[in-house]
This record gives C-alpha cells, structure tokens and sequence, in this order.
C-alpha cells in the first residue's frame, strides 16, 4: 500500500467517525425536542428525594430510584453494598464486539440544606427564568421550557444531572437504533458529600466488577465561559480547627484587659504569620511538594478564555487575591480560611475577654503534595511561633505550664491528595478529539478543577485513568442555597453522552 492510499483511508475512517458522533448527538438533540416535558419530569422526581448521606433511609429510596432509571434505559443494575455504608448503584450494559469499557462515575447524595436560607423548599424542585439573586421568576414547569431557564432543588446541580442526562442519552440512541460502541458501566456513590469514607473499600471488595478501560467522572462546574470542557485533574483536600487558649473563664475586658492573654489577639496573629492577604503561605514546606505544570497544560490554560475580568464583576470584587488567572492559581496549594469564632459582635458584643478563639481552615493539594506532608509542616510552624500544640482539650496543668497552648484538630477522613492525568493518555485523546469535533473546535481541555473529589483513591485501587467531564453550570450554587442547574447544561449532557458513547 503506498503512503498515499494510506494516508486516504485514515481521513476517511476520521470522517466515518465524525459523522457517527454527529449523528448520535444529532439523534439525541431530536429525542430531547421531543420529550422535553419527559425529561424534566423525571429530573424532578429524582431531586425530591432528599439525599444528605446521613439520612440512610431517603438514601437508600434515592438507590432504588435510580436503579429503575437506568433499568429503563436497558441497563442490568445492583446495589453495591458494604457494612456500614451507604449502597452504590452499579449498572452496565455491555455490548457485543466493544473493545473499551467506559465507567461512568456520579454520587446522588448531596449537601445538608438549612431550608430557611433558601427562596424556596429545597426538595421541592422550582422552574425559575433565571438565579434567585437576579430576581428570576418561578414559572411552571411545563414545556416548551427556554433553555436558560433553571430547575432549583438540592443536588440539581450536584450531582443529579448527569442520572438523567446518562437515562436520555441511552433511550435517545437506543429509539434512533444506534448502538454504543463501548461497554458502559456506572458507579453511582451514596457518600461523596461526606467525604467518601467507604469509598476505598467499596472499590476493593467490588474490583472485578468495576474493571474498566477508564473511569469517567460526570461532577463539577462547566467552565464560566459556557463552554465545554475536559478536565485531567481535581485538588486534594484536607483540613483542620485551630484553636487558641486565654483564661479559663471569660474576664471583664475593663478589669483584666492588656493584662490576661486576648485568644482572639493571638489567633489573628498566628493565622497572619501563616497566610497573607494574596494567598500566599508562610508555612516552611507548603511548597515543597507539588508538581508543575507540564508546558502541554500551561499552553492548554492559554488558549482558554480568561475570565477573571467578568467573575470579578459577577462576584462583585475589585480584585483577586493574585495577579495570576484563575486556572495558574487554582493550580497551587492553598490555605482557605472556613470560618473565624472568638465571641459576638454587633448587638450582641460584650466587654469580655474570651476563653478560647477557633478558626476553621482548608487545604487544597495539588499533584505530588500528601495531606501528611502538610500536617507535619503546620504543626511544626504553629510550634516555631511560641505555641504549646496538642490534639485535645488542654488540662488546667498544662494552661499554667504554657504561655500559648494551640489544639489542632484535623479532619477525621485523614483527607486527601489531588490527581492528574496526563494529556496524552490514549483514551483521553480520543475523547478530547471527540468533544473537539463536537464543539467545533471550541473544546476546552483543563489540567485542575478548583474543587476536590476522590478520584485518587480510584486510580490507586483500579489503577485506571480518570477523566473529569463536568455537566453544571459554573454559577449553580453549589452547595449553597438556591443550588440549581441551567436547562441548556442538561441538553448538552444529553448529547455529550451520546457522542462519546458512540465514538470512542
């Protein structure tokens, strides 16, 4: 064969690809059309099962819900069960001559939800024209629905969406008779939003059955653009309350103040000597371990859109805490300060000096960083300040031995660390050039998410690549109040699922 007949029959396979994948989006933009109301119905019924993982018992009714979703959209399903968890949906639907299984990873539990801080109930779903803080309008939920109207309701945007979409797509396909061309496999987990305490050993008991060629992860934001995009990685997290000891009961500030030791005083300053201002870390070692950026992503984060301008005018800020673009900074370890107490204030201040300050604090790791790695250097820097540190409560002996006593109490999980695949990993440019091709050319590829998940735990147990294909809308409130999803993220999660489905 000479180089040019071979060089030929590659365009034409390219060719005979890309219109298989706009055909199977195609289709599946010509099913939803159709059956809008459909799917919005189901949506609905889906996110009026409240999903805190705690709550074992509404849990357990949203398991058996979604197993009667992808029941009907031909898929063999069971729950994965391990004592003391919460149970897995495990689905599949495999298919003759595939070569590559696709496991597709979503969690149907959600945050907890103080409803009072909400415009409406939060497990009642809500068509809105557009978010609470911009005045949007509830309408009825009945089709023909604009596409940048929002449903409302916990978890609508994280992470139900991708149920419903993954349902369509199948029964989309399946209607135009257009077969997918992977094994498909499903893990749906009951307790990411607590941290994912079982996770590890759902996967090492369940092994065989979760095998697959890639994991592919259906959470997170799109990008603020609008656009689509991949994402290689997520940060890890960790976290700990830090807490700092004055007197051992609280003192009238006119009688003992510039006398006895301000708690609130000294962990202003502890915490200055730890952070600045532009999120920058004075911990010895923060730093140390983490891995760059190779030049394939920095040059992938140049050709995205940058947003800094219109989030900050969304946001409301004058200025970022650094000069570099959202995806460099989010690329770094960072120290977050969660929450801040040492006594009232406004009306309810007082003229006392406290017993005690605390001060809430997250870590994001990145790639090569361990949440070990971090406690050590922490611990060690709150200890070159003067401090006294312990893990409990500390003993009336002990806060007359120590001037400074600091508790640290550290996340129970044990937190953490971050992961990143690579670029050139082969499944992931299949993909990539699928969503390309889609997109018109306007894909785009991502090395960090800002956020965490516990893919790391899959890459160790499975030792399988994971990909991250995000689904809401980045303005979801996630994890807030008025959590929505935006209607066109889920038409194109329809359509998104059916092309890969069908091109890889």
């Amino acid at each position: 064969m000479s180089l040019r007949v071979f060089w030929v029959i590659i365009l034409l396979q390219c060719a005979a690809v890309q219109a298989d994948i706009k055909g199977s989006a195609g289709a599946a933009r010509e099913w939803r059309l159709a059956n809008e109301q459909l799917i919005i119905d189901r949506f609905a019924g889906l996110l009026r099962i409240p999903n805190v993982a705690a709550d074992t018992v509404n849990i357990r009714r949203n398991a058996k819900h979604i197993q009667e979703m992808l029941g009907e959209a031909g898929m063999q399903t069971q729950l994965l069960e391990l004592d003391g968890a919460n149970p897995a949906v495990y689905g599949e639907r495999l298919v003759p001559g595939a070569q590559t299984t696709v496991l597709i990873y979503v969690h149907y539990d959600g945050q907890p939800v103080n409803p009072a801080d909400w415009a409406s109930n939060p497990w009642v779903p809500v068509m809105r024209t557009g978010m609470v803080e911009q005045a949007g309008e509830v309408v009825p939920m009945l089709a023909p629905f604009d596409p940048q109207w929002r449903i409302f309701a916990r978890s609508a945007g994280d992470d139900k969406a991708p149920v419903v979409a993954l349902q369509s797509a199948l029964m989309a396909l399946d209607e135009a008779g257009i077969a997918p061309t992977v094994n498909i496999k499903v893990f749906m987990e009951g307790e990411e939003e607590a941290g994912s305490p079982n996770l590890r050993a759902m996967l090492e008991k369940h092994r065989d059955v979760l095998a697959a060629d890639l994991w592919l992860f259906c959470d997170g934001p799109a990008h603020q653009s609008r656009r689509w995009q991949l994402v290689y990685g997520v940060r890890g997290s960790y976290g700990f309350d830090l807490t700092v000891y004055g007197p051992n009961r609280p003192l009238h500030s006119g009688h003992y103040g510039n006398w006895a030791p301000n708690p609130i005083a000294l962990l202003s300053d502890l915490i200055g000597t730890m952070r600045d201002t532009n999120g920058n870390v004075y911990v010895d070692g923060f730093y140390d371990q983490f891995r760059p950026l190779s030049e394939a992503e920095l040059a992938a984060i140049a050709r995205t859109p940058r947003m800094d301008e219109a989030m900050m005018r969304e946001l409301g800020i004058a200025r970022p805490e650094t000069e570099d673009r959202l995806e460099i900074a989010i690329s770094r370890p960072a120290m977050n300060l969660r929450g801040i107490y040492g006594g009232d204030v406004g009306a309810s201040a007082r003229n006392a000096i406290q017993p005690s300050a605390s001060a809430s604090i997250g870590l994001r790791l990145v790639p090569d960083l361990t949440p070990e790695h971090l406690r050590t250097v922490i611990e060690q820097h709150v200890r070159d300040q003067g401090f006294f540190v312990t893990g409990q409560d500390p003993t009336p002996e002990q806060r007359q031995q120590h001037g400074r006593i600091a508790k640290l109490s550290w996340s129970k999980s044990g937190g953490y660390p971050a992961y990143r695949a690579s670029f050139d990993e082969p499944l992931a440019v299949r993909i990539s050039d699928i969503l390309m091709d889609l997109s018109g050319g306007t894909l785009i590829q991502t090395p960090t998410m800002g956020g965490s998940l516990p893919i790391y735990i899959v890459g160790e147990v499975l030792q399988v690549p994971v990909l991250i294909l995000p689904v809401a809308n980045h303005d979801n409130n996630q994890h807030g109040a008025n959590e929505n999803l935006r209607l066109q993220n889920l038409w194109d999660a329809i359509e998104i699922y059916a092309a890969v489905l069908t091109g890889l």
